[in-house]
């Protein structure tokens, strides 16, 4: 294993900046203070440029090694962004704010980037550049894509990226990655079924769109079992149903609301068109009107082969290859790391969180002993990938 020793030092820093960042939790693009202290870190460190205001408040550094005969950069990303949850951790440092805390552990993955960003700023131990991404807007905001689409690969233009989040559950010192598909893709659907209101002890006087809405949730399902081959994955969930408001009226409208999970794209827009026509189909068979909003969010996160071999040796150095998990079971959970890995190849890495609450749950609470694991991940992946002249 090799832990490298100069995290030793940084820990009781870097937990103090990872505790300050879970009191005060910024959601969404909203991030001007978390942004603000790490672009402040990281002009302290000696980062060679800082530049903020990146896919609105994205921050990217960009350190130089001692030489730079290849020309080459390398990416490395960690969100920011904290969740609308009412914390239940019972930690010292749990959250100030009320309705919004570190749910997902974004602290931890800013903090162990900042405390790689300070070590490869020291030490220039490589060949080439690399660029330290913060970025904003990850749980449902798309920031990712914002920053793509502000020039962020034009601007620095590295030729591989790489993500890493935490994994309760996941052993600590443990990683685990795998090529291909490894989380789904993110989709939101809005369903809203239209009949004619009325009376509710004269339901033949009325279009009822109770039934086509009853219909309508459990057909989603078929879709599922019985249009997609049995070997592949998706997962439609309807998670809100609104309607009416008062027990002897039929309402006039329904409105649902859901999400689609899938692991390859062609099954997405099988799930998509098929979910349509049964939205129209079923509407129509009573007497109603059917409209279905689909909307596409975050894109299969898909992890180049090659990146996958790289951050697993990274990652075996670090830990032990013994201690990394090259066959990781996909998630249906999303990551818009996704359209990073759409411009550059590369991979996400999972490392262990150890026995904690699971991610997006209000006791969660990111484990400050894995500080030693990722940040070397970082420091490693940067010397393997930029190796320097000897």
């Amino acid at each position: 294993m090799a832990v490298e020793n100069w995290v030793s030092k940084q820990i009781a820093d870097l937990t103090e900046f990872r505790r300050d960042l879970h009191r005060n939790p910024e959601l969404l693009y909203d991030v001007s203070r978390t942004a603000g202290r790490v672009a402040d870190a990281l002009r302290a460190a000696g980062v060679d440029e800082v530049h903020e205001g990146i896919g609105r408040t994205g921050v990217v550094g960009i350190i130089r090694g001692r030489s730079d005969a290849s020309g080459r950069m390398i990416g490395l990303r960690a969100d920011m962004d904290a969740l609308p949850i009412l914390e239940e951790s019972g930690a010292e440092w749990t959250s100030e704010i009320p309705g919004k805390m570190h749910a997902c552990g974004h602290d931890g993955h800013t903090t162990m980037l900042i405390g790689a960003a300070r070590e490869l700023a020291e030490s220039r131990n490589f060949d080439g550049a690399v660029a330290v991404i913060f970025q904003p807007a990850e749980e449902g905001g798309a920031g990712a894509k914002a920053m793509i689409d502000d020039g962020m690969l034009t601007r620095f233009p590295m030729q591989e990226v790489y993500g890493m989040h935490n994994q309760p559950g996941l052993a600590l010192g443990e990683f685990a990655v795998r090529s291909g598909p490894i989380m789904g893709s993110v989709d939101e659907i809005r369903i809203t079924i239209e009949g004619v209101g009325g009376h509710a002890a004269f339901p033949h006087q009325t279009t009822d769109p109770l039934m086509a809405t009853s219909a309508l949730v459990q057909a989603a399902q078929s879709i599922v079992s019985r249009n997609l081959d049995p070997l592949k994955s998706a997962v439609i969930s309807i998670t809100t149903i609104h309607g009416g408001d008062a027990f002897n009226v039929i309402p006039q409208t329904i409105e649902l609301t859901g999400t689609v999970r899938t692991l390859d794209e062609e099954v997405r827009t099988m799930v998509e068109r098929r979910l349509n026509r049964a939205v129209q189909g079923i509407a129509d068979a009573f007497d109603a009107k059917g409209t279905l909003d689909y909307i596409r969010m975050y894109p299969v996160t898909v992890n180049d082969e090659m990146g996958v071999e790289r951050a697993a040796e990274a990652a075996a150095e670090v830990a032990g290859a013994e201690r990394v998990n090259m066959n990781w079971t996909p998630s249906m959970g999303g990551e818009d790391f996704s359209f990073m890995l759409n411009e550059r190849p590369g991979a996400m890495i999972f490392v262990g969180n150890g026995p904690s609450a699971g991610l997006h749950h209000p006791a969660y609470d990111f484990n400050d002993e894995v500080f030693a694991w990722g940040c070397s991940y970082w420091t490693t992946l940067v010397r393997q990938r930029l190796r320097a002249a000897e």
